[in-house]
């Protein structure tokens, strides 16, 4: 178990070692003047970008406004979804079908197309059964590309609204994207989907493989270009599983060695990336402040899981059973409890959602911190808009602290007012709206009319169900609209999902707990950057130092408590607490 715990922080530790450098890289990738005896950083990739700006008839050189890039930040994404909902409708008469696979349902590919664009990955579906090669490379390879490029433009987007100047432009939303791609996240996906492939994974269009098992029974593995899905999948913060197990899979993940490399990488971008910000905006003291207080959050939340998951099960405790690894049920020996407690920690809190271990078969306080990973959703968070939830909650401690010792709040330079505050207030309340509303009209279904939603075992079999039983499937019900809130994408798969509610309810939730927290922050940016910048005095709160950093996390803290404490009480809480 040493060995195992050994493992968990050098993988964390390991991930930040890389991140600091990976953050200067990315900066350089994108700084508008290159430093003094410098070039930008992956500019070989130049001329293939101009290319595809003369193809797209796009001008590198126009610098647009913020209301500019959001509108060509929605249209290209609504294009996209356009384009993944008719490829999945109709996928079963398109070509690199060798499985005989068949479509999508009007209301599965509806759900499929959104979970993919939004960089969520909410799968109602088995990746072996539910797709073609064709789609899985042309909808949901593309699609990990695109929405983890989409969520790096927003961040450098607002780089312009932290500099000391008056500005109404905020860059090119076209040339950020493209640069994400180019530079960032295709040649790491390149580089890890090889290291993936020399380890096991299969990278391939054959069809199904099939073996005789011990037992002599004949099995059918699927394989196909797993590979490739698997490298963006991490290394985007996406997700979704090439396989219907996800990363429990021993074709996706064979190893430990693979199991800790795609734990790093998919850290290794949130970080970077906002170290990176810091590089870009000249405010490495503040970026080193939201750090901390990342940090501080992921690790309240991983230490407590590891140390549930350690201790094992109460209830074959009570049985008098020995647990000497830890609670195992759920867990794959390849990796053990320490290592999926970690990973379930970093993938909800990082908002990736994939998964290495079965979420639901975790000890209620580790499903708990799962669901406030996702919750909360700004320590680290997802490729790129980690920083932009964050903001949010920045906006608020500002206002919030000027009160508190007198001052007029103010944010590097420019005065934030009542609409700055309403706008940060809407986009925090919306999604305590979306994830109490959504499991309100489920757990309202299950009573009144339960063919709508599903089987439900621990909440349908009342006559042979237990108390925890019951708090269990609400649990799962609550799970399901936290993670499509927090654009996760993992599950507590006791639930049948792939039903007309869950696929129609959970793809609105997916479209606006993406859209809106990178909407109002981008807006709240573009209006502080039009404001008059009026230089630091000895009367301006700092918003660089470690006791502001400890009033935002009280913020976060606070604000999710008061938001979800209720129905975590009514899940996951009241489960722990009830003795089996």
């Amino acid at each position: 178990m040493n060995t195992e715990l050994i493992g968990v922080v050098v993988t964390y530790l390991a991930t930040l070692l890389l991140a600091v450098p990976l953050g200067r890289f990315i900066a350089s990738c994108f700084r508008e003047k290159p430093e003094p005896n410098s070039r930008p950083a992956m500019g070989f990739m130049a001329p293939l970008e101009r290319l595809i700006f003369r193809f797209a008839d796009i001008d590198p050189d126009r610098q647009m406004s913020w209301k500019e890039n959001l509108v060509a930040l929605l249209t290209i994404n609504a294009l996209w979804f356009v384009y993944a909902f008719f490829m999945l409708l109709f996928q079963d008469k398109l070509p690199l079908n060798p499985d005989g696979n068949p479509a999508m349902t009007p209301d599965l590919a509806f759900n499929t197309a959104i979970s993919f664009m939004v960089n969520c990955d909410l799968q109602h579906y088995a990746g072996e059964t539910g797709l073609t090669y064709l789609t899985q490379l042309g909808v949901i390879n593309f699609l990990m590309f695109v929405s983890a490029a989409t969520g790096i433009a927003a961040l450098l987007l607002m780089v312009r609204a932290f500099r000391p100047e008056r500005t109404e432009i905020s860059g090119n939303f076209y040339v950020y994207f493209t640069r994400a791609i180019t530079r960032i996240v295709l040649p790491g996906s390149l580089i890890l989907a090889f290291f993936l492939t020399l380890n096991g994974v299969p990278a391939s269009l054959d069809r199904r493989g099939q073996f005789v098992s011990m037992e002599g029974d004949t099995v059918h593995v699927s394989r196909g270009p797993a590979a490739a899905v698997i490298a963006i999948k991490h290394l985007g913060t996406n997700g979704g599983g090439y396989f219907g197990a996800n990363s429990a899979h021993p074709l996706e993940n064979p190893t430990y060695g693979t199991n800790m490399v795609v734990l790093m990488a998919q850290v290794l971008l949130p970080i970077a990336l906002l170290l990176a910000f810091g590089y870009l905006t000249n405010r490495r003291r503040f970026i080193w402040v939201v750090f901390g207080v990342m940090t501080t959050g992921f690790l309240l939340l991983v230490i407590p899981t590891l140390m549930t998951e350690y201790s094992g099960s109460p209830a074959l405790a009570n049985l008098g059973l020995a647990q000497p690894t830890g609670a195992m049920e759920g867990k794959e020996v390849r990796f053990g409890p320490l290592s999926s407690a970690y990973w379930s920690i970093a993938t909800t809190a990082i908002s990736t959602g994939s998964v290495n271990s079965m979420h639901d078969s975790s000890m209620p306080l580790s499903g708990a911190f799962q669901l406030l990973g996702m919750m909360t959703n700004a320590f680290y968070g997802g490729c790129g808009v980690g920083f932009l939830n964050y903001f949010y909650y920045l906006i608020i401690a500002v206002f919030i602290a000027g009160l508190m010792v007198g001052r007029t709040p103010e944010l590097f330079g420019r005065k934030v007012e009542a609409r700055e505050i309403k706008i940060a207030s809407l986009v925090a309340l919306l999604s305590t709206l979306l994830i109490k509303g959504g499991t309100a009209l489920a757990a309202w279904l299950v009573v009144q009319h339960p063919e709508a939603v599903g089987p439900l075992v621990s909440v349908h079999d009342a006559s042979n169900a237990s108390h925890a039983d019951h708090y269990h499937g609400f649990t799962q019900m609550l799970y399901e609209f936290t993670s499509a809130n927090a654009n996760n994408g993992s599950g507590f798969e006791g639930l049948t999902d792939n039903t007309l509610f869950w696929n129609v309810a959970t793809g609105f939730v997916l479209l606006l707990g993406r859209f809106i927290p990178i909407i109002g922050p981008l807006t709240v940016a573009g209006l502080l950057a039009s404001k008059k910048y009026v230089p630091a005095t000895s009367g301006t709160l700092p918003t660089d130092t470690a006791t502001f950093g400890l009033m935002t996390l009280a913020v976060i803290l606070i604000i999710t408590a008061l938001s979800f404490f209720p129905v975590l009480v009514l899940g996951p809480l009241a489960e722990y607490f009830t003795p089996r």
